[in-house]
């Protein structure tokens, strides 16, 4: 294994996986809403979510999937919908002393869809991937590597930044601040859905 292609392979996933987009946003208000004990079920969720849409990446699923383009513009119509439907229940989620009661925060289920129809990782991930070669001469373990190297990243800076978002939590935001908080994780997911999917 090429050490040097490694740490560039980690460099470059860390500032791709770890730079703000839909599930950084749902990770901080996972964070502040719910605390650290309810948002571990939902970045768990996400973390098999996000696994196995990097293990699609790796295999060439998406690159299949382009063969069929309805099926494409089906599951990204999907991805969108689902995507700005957790944008409006972040935006939208209650606050103060309510701030807990929001089912889509708190859910594991909720965690894997997102790392399943983040558009954002999708991309991340193809272009880690293709841009570099960690074993060369053997493909299935170069890409067994990479997957790994990915969940690896992931696990580490989806917990740092639902870390930021559970000390939120002990911050005093009057309520008009803390509904502004949670339109701007809203509008992160929107503007990071619409880059990506513009690309």
């Amino acid at each position: 294994m090429d050490m040097i292609s490694v740490g560039l392979f980690l460099a470059a996933a860390v500032a791709l996986l770890g730079s703000p987009g839909p599930a950084i946003a749902a990770l901080l208000a996972v964070g502040r809403t719910q605390g650290l004990k309810q948002g571990l079920k939902y970045y768990g969720g996400l973390q098999v979510g996000l696994g196995l849409a990097a293990a699609f990446s790796g295999v060439g699923l998406t690159s299949f999937l382009e063969l069929f383009p309805t099926a494409v513009y089906l599951l990204t119509i999907i991805a969108a919908v689902y995507l700005l439907y957790l944008a409006y229940a972040i935006a939208t989620s209650p606050v103060g002393e309510q701030r807990s009661n929001n089912a889509v925060l708190s859910s594991p289920l909720s965690g894997l869809l997102l790392g399943l129809s983040n558009p954002k990782a999708y991309v991340a991930f193809v272009s880690l991937y293709a841009s570099y070669v960690l074993m060369p001469g053997n493909a299935v373990l170069d890409s067994w590597a990479k997957w790994a190297l990915c969940v690896a990243v992931m696990i580490v800076v989806d917990i740092v930044w639902l870390l930021v978002g559970v000390g939120l939590k002990q911050t005093h935001m009057s309520a008009t601040k803390e509904r502004l908080f949670n339109v701007s994780l809203g509008l992160m997911i929107v503007v990071a859905m619409g880059l990506t999917l513009a690309a």
